[in-house]
């Protein structure tokens, strides 16, 4: 019996032992026709046995590429495509340049350090001053999610001095809907949802409070209707 531990290196799994035989086979065939004529024969059965790959773009060069890996380069054959080699299987990916520049303000992060940087080198003024309002007014919002409480105007406009030397004023007392600070309630949820959900009990209060009397005033004209009809006779 032959085990796997007697035999070579499975090259590639997905193909199965039956297919690298052929292929071994194929190499040693010494008639050029003949090995043309088997390789294509091997070609048409891996595509059956992968049936995904027919929906990969070009998926026969693909077949072809394999079958000269499984030879382990040493298939002559005439392939419509070009043949692979080894070096270029082996090679490995160029580095990535992984950025190395860290935030000078890392609770804010990088993205606010960019919009920062776009507003210093904004030329025109009103533009310049709804990227200042708008920096502020994410700087709120991100304190206001770290700290769960409302930060002031105030602190939020000396910090950006601070960060900017001066150069972006973020304007307090703005009374915008954008501009307010953001308050959370210890569940988690904004300032206001204890408000929203009181007026919404009181509205279903309300609501089956009506519908109990009209109910009831339906029943008890039920009751006088039946109680009128049993006097009268």
């Amino acid at each position: 019996m032959e085990y796997n531990t007697t035999r070579n290196y499975l090259i590639m799994k997905e193909y199965g032992r039956n297919i690298q035989k052929m292929v071994e086979f194929l190499v040693t065939i010494e008639d050029d026709e003949d090995r043309q004529r088997n390789a294509m024969a091997v070609i048409e059965l891996m595509g059956t046995l992968n049936p995904h790959l027919r929906n990969v773009e070009d998926f026969r060069h693909k077949l072809w590429d394999h079958l000269f890996n499984i030879s382990g380069f040493n298939l002559n054959v005439e392939s419509p495509y070009p043949v692979p080699t080894q070096e270029a299987l082996r090679a490995k990916p160029d580095r990535l340049p992984y950025p190395k520049k860290y935030p000078r303000n890392r609770h804010f992060g990088k993205n606010l350090e960019m919009v920062i940087d776009k507003a210093l080198h904004e030329e025109n003024q009103e533009k310049k001053e709804g990227f200042t309002q708008t920096v502020g007014n994410y700087m709120k919002l991100a304190y206001s999610n770290w700290h769960k409480e409302s930060v002031h105007d105030d602190a939020i406009k000396a910090e950006l001095l601070s960060i900017t030397n001066g150069a972006l004023d973020y304007q307090t007392g703005n009374t915008s809907a954008a501009s307010q600070p953001v308050s959370f309630s210890p569940g988690g949820n904004t300032g206001g949802g204890d408000h929203f959900r009181s007026n919404k009990r009181n509205k279903n209060f309300q609501q089956n409070k009506q519908f109990k009397n009209n109910n009831g005033g339906k029943n008890n004209n039920k009751h006088n209707n039946k109680y009128n009809k049993n006097r009268n006779k």
